[in-house]
């Protein structure tokens, strides 16, 4: 353990103090002297560094701040502790710690102008990417590139196999809740049979693809987020353009196929997992037997109920894996950029998701599958 700075105090006649400093004034041993020496109550007339080892730029601001501020001499200084307080002396200190604000009426467009600027970048960088994923796309499909199997079928598995139990448990769960609470509602106004209704429609329409997405985004997208951004920080994806191989073939087109092809499936089994749920619970609160209950989905549900949610898989696969790639292709400067990043990333494809779930619903309707 290294040791620490120290000092004792001698008071002449008048009062005055005179104070010999001992031990390393560095950096890394005067973090308890200086509140210590803040604490002296008397003048100090004399500072005494004969018994310093060792001083670096923090120990000799420390000493001059005191000499300065006690009008005090500095005695027995080694010729590096000279130089170093004379490189200080002109210094004062005394800046704001806290930039100063611009006022309102200055800050608020500047910050809205900032924003629009940051906007409209990153608009063109995402342009730029979905160019340059279309252009490797482009050259796999006329067999200028090949398709990376492994890798897609690498991808595939963490993001849809592994994925099967989280999302059937939420899944199964979410139908519970559905199912107890509609029919809460539903049985107040006499139609508690509508309960097969509103779980079946909503799990293959809405809840199962979008709550799906929600999972995969926060599981998956991210996960896209931090490995390809630490692949950038470690200059991997620098090193395979340096030896001719494509990060849009190699990493974002495998992430993405697999996205694309994987969200329709677990779309689907989290519906029948959610179905599944209700028809449990109703089978215990509403005296629906379990069969019954499937039976009847399989009645009052329309059949584009079920194209509407695999029609959203794929799209929703899409948006996550691109802004989880491109989030991640961002990162640069150090490894805090990459949690930023994979914050970033969820949160851009889940608000995504939802918007892009509203338009579908509205679409939908206006093509007659309401």
């Amino acid at each position: 353990m290294r040791d620490q700075a120290d000092f004792t105090v001698q008071a002449d006649d008048d009062g005055a103090l005179t104070i010999a400093l001992t031990g390393p004034l560095v950096v890394s041993s005067v973090g308890t002297l200086d509140p210590r020496l803040r604490q002296l109550e008397g003048p100090v007339r004399q500072i005494d560094l004969s018994g310093v080892r060792e001083i670096d730029t923090t120990g000799a601001w420390t000493v001059w701040r005191l000499a300065r501020d006690n009008a005090a001499q500095i005695t027995g200084a080694s010729e590096e502790a000279e130089r170093l307080i004379a490189a200080l002396r002109p210094l004062r200190g005394e800046g704001a710690i806290v930039p100063e604000e611009l006022p309102l009426l200055t800050r608020v467009p500047a910050f809205v102008g900032n924003y629009m600027i940051a906007l409209g970048r990153g608009t063109l960088g995402i342009l730029e990417f979905m160019g340059g994923m279309l252009v490797a796309a482009w050259a796999i499909t006329f067999g200028r590139s090949r398709l990376r199997v492994n890798a897609v079928v690498r991808q595939v598995e963490l993001v849809g196999v592994t994925a099967l139990p989280i999302v059937g448990l939420m899944s199964f769960l979410v139908g519970i809740v559905i199912a107890q609470q509609g029919a809460v509602q539903l049985q107040d106004l006499g139609f508690g049979e509508m309960t097969v209704n509103l779980v079946g429609r909503i799990s293959l329409r809405e809840l199962g693809i979008l709550m799906t997405a929600i999972m995969v985004a926060g599981r998956s997208g991210s996960s896209f987020a931090a490995q390809i951004g630490t692949m950038k920080l470690t200059e991997e994806i620098d090193a395979m353009r340096t030896i001719g191989v494509s990060p849009m073939e190699a990493l974002v087109i495998p992430r993405v196929l697999a996205a694309i092809l994987v969200m329709p499936l677990l779309g689907f089994y989290s519906a029948l997992l959610s179905i599944i749920g209700g028809a449990a619970i109703s089978t215990l609160t509403l005296d629906i037997p379990f069969w019954t209950f499937i039976t009847r989905v399989q009645e009052v549900v329309p059949t584009h109920d079920l194209w509407v949610g695999l029609i959203k898989g794929p799209v929703f696969g899409l948006i996550i894996a691109l802004t989880g790639c491109y989030q991640g292709m961002q990162v640069k400067g150090n490894s805090e950029e990459v949690g930023h990043r994979t914050t970033v990333a969820v949160v851009q494809a889940i608000f995504a998701v939802i918007v892009l779930d509203a338009f579908f619903a509205v679409f939908f309707t206006e093509i007659g599958w309401g």
